[in-house]
């Protein structure tokens, strides 16, 4: 039996004029939800009957019975303190159950039957119907549930029981606990798999730039090459024509000295040939010293004492050479 102060709250609340009237109209409903709530009490005591108002989510507020206590689950946690707030339409619609946490105890996040704000459901709110179910069963089921999954503290790897000794509530609680890890899990690996596919595209865009990089610098390189070869090929045809006309010349060099095959029309042309050639001769040889210094024939001091020598006379050459390109030399020459 309830104690005396339980069902005296209960039905000072349901059949006694009070100045904010329970939202249960029905006689029958009223009777069906005092007989539930005596029944709860006797085999929950820790869960009392009392009257507060609840506001819904669409903010309509009304004034609910409900049972509120701490629920045992175990020796080694702590105990839950759950409010069950009894619908206005009860039995036809399922309680709504709450869980209280504090700063001590914080619901655990992902939990996977209490949300952050402490709304609570398992498969017995879900298969809810006005008959075969009621708060005693309701009660019974939170604490199969939290003794499945603690919502303060996270229990490794439960003890599961075997499906042929379980109730059907209870194995739809059990898949839905396995499901909602299982989810969990395959929400991680994919977040894990996005994130690696994302760096990957930003290497791969990355990659792309320098590709499309490359490929316009070969086409620019490309251009410039087709040009160089038409530019070459003009040239070459000069050659060949100058060759043609100077056919008596070339064969002059056969077996000779190329200069031979060029004929000196005057004494401009003459010392401009010799100063080219000099010139030529001389960095053809600082060719030949740098290669004996890379083959570590030659000394480094004496490279660079005899690059120094043919560069100063070099010099002078290439000096030579502008100097009779001035238009007075020319003349003088001429």
């Amino acid at each position: 039996m309830a104690s005396p102060p339980s069902a005296e709250i209960i039905d000072n609340a349901m059949f006694c004029n009070t100045v904010h009237a329970l939202a249960y109209t029905d006689t029958h409903q009223k009777w069906l939800i005092r007989k539930h709530l005596i029944s709860l009490h006797n085999e929950f005591s820790s869960l009392s009957p009392s009257v507060a108002m609840f506001t819904h989510n669409d903010g309509t507020m009304v004034n609910l019975l409900k049972a509120e206590g701490y629920l045992h689950i175990s020796q080694y946690l702590p105990s839950i303190h759950v409010s069950i707030w009894i619908h206005e339409h009860y039995p036809h619609k399922p309680p709504i159950v709450q869980v209280t946490s504090n700063p001590t105890y914080p619901i655990r996040p992902n939990h996977p039957f209490v949300d952050p704000s402490g709304v609570t459901t398992s498969s017995y709110l879900h298969t809810w119907g006005p008959f075969g179910h009621d708060l005693l069963g309701l009660a019974y089921s939170l604490v199969k549930i939290f003794s499945l999954d603690h919502p303060f503290y996270f229990v490794s790897a439960p003890t599961l029981s075997h499906p042929s000794y379980m109730s059907k509530t209870d194995c739809l609680d059990q898949l839905w606990w396995m499901l909602h890890y299982d989810m969990m899990t395959l929400r991680e690996n994919t977040n894990d798999e996005v994130e690696k596919l994302t760096i990957l595209q930003a290497d791969m865009s990355m990659r792309v730039d320098i590709t499309t990089s490359i490929i316009i610098g070969l086409d620019h390189e490309r251009v410039n090459l087709k040009q160089r070869v038409k530019e070459i090929t003009d040239e070459s045809d000069i050659l060949i024509n100058w060759l043609a006309v100077n056919k008596v010349n070339l064969s002059v060099a056969i077996g000779g000295k190329v200069e031979d095959a060029f004929e000196c029309i005057d004494t401009y042309s003459h010392l401009a040939l010799e100063l080219l050639a000099e010139d030529q001769a001389l960095e053809d040889l600082m060719y030949a010293l740098e290669k004996a210094l890379e083959k570590g024939v030659m000394r480094y001091e004496h490279y660079m004492k005899q690059v120094r020598s043919l560069a100063r006379h070099q010099f002078f050459f290439r000096a030579k050479i502008e100097r009779l390109k001035e238009p007075k030399i020319f003349k003088l020459l001429d």
